[in-house]
């Protein structure tokens, strides 16, 4: 999904939406405090997408870097950030030298990598010792939904995730920093409820994809996003997104 500029700007418009939530804001605002690094701290935001953590960074006193792979975000974000740092880059390479940053953020990424183990051991590297991790993501295998439809609504959100590289990658992040030899790892969970049509985008988009994974047919898709969309229009629309937020140190060793 989101693979031709098209969607790529439609995503980047999704995103801009959420972000602007005040739940997002707070969210964002907390993973500053769990990074608790002093002014002047350089911190790495792995996955920066249009870049407004970077700039929060910033404002904040820290030297903030983004990292993207995508080009297309990248651009946006030095468009919209001028002054701030970013850089197109990989989360298994980022370009960064050992123990440069004091902080890693990365939020809503890690269902992404299949190989999260190995953006850990990255992370490694370019934290100094004692350095700070924070990661956000919602679990992909667990959104609530409301519907009139509840076995079709489980098949839809299953065969969603199932497309997702580690889709359930939040609910392991204690056990993946602790397998990665970080230390003083901690777990916070949190929920984020949508009740108007601002989300319907995701939920029509989580349709379509269990519908091309050959999950639903065509039919089933068509009867339950005209449900989302009445439910939208009657203010009824209920999306449940557990978020979990880690926080952990990198050793000395």
């Amino acid at each position: 999904m989101f693979k031709t500029t098209e969607h790529m700007d439609s995503l980047i418009q999704l995103l801009d939406v959420v972000d602007a939530m005040p739940e997002a804001v707070a969210l964002r605002a907390r993973s500053y405090e769990l990074l608790d690094l002093p002014d002047g701290a350089a911190v790495v935001d792995v996955g920066c997408g249009a870049g407004r953590a970077v700039a929060e960074l910033a404002e904040r006193g820290r030297r903030a870097v983004g990292v993207d792979v995508s080009e297309k975000m990248i651009a946006v974000a030095r468009h919209r950030w001028p002054g701030a740092d970013f850089r197109i880059g990989d989360v298994f390479d980022l370009p960064l030298d050992d123990g440069e940053v004091a902080g890693y953020r990365a939020e809503k990424v890690y269902h992404e990598f299949a190989d999260a183990a190995g953006a850990l051991q990255e992370a490694k590297r370019v934290l100094a010792p004692d350095g700070r991790i924070v990661l956000i993501g919602q679990d992909w295998d667990a959104f609530i939904i409301d519907s009139d439809h509840p076995a079709l609504t489980r098949t839809i959100v299953h065969a969603r995730a199932d497309m997702t590289p580690h889709p359930r990658a939040a609910r392991r992040y204690r056990n993946l920093l602790l397998e990665a030899g970080f230390k003083d790892v901690e777990v916070e969970a949190h929920v984020g409820v949508f009740t108007d049509a601002t989300m319907l985008p995701m939920l029509t988009g989580v349709a379509e994809g269990a519908r091309t994974a050959g999950a639903i047919t065509p039919e089933q898709e068509a009867v339950w996003v005209t449900e989302q969309e009445e439910r939208a229009r009657a203010g009824r629309m209920f999306l449940a997104l557990p978020i979990f937020v880690a926080t952990a140190r990198r050793s000395r060793e």
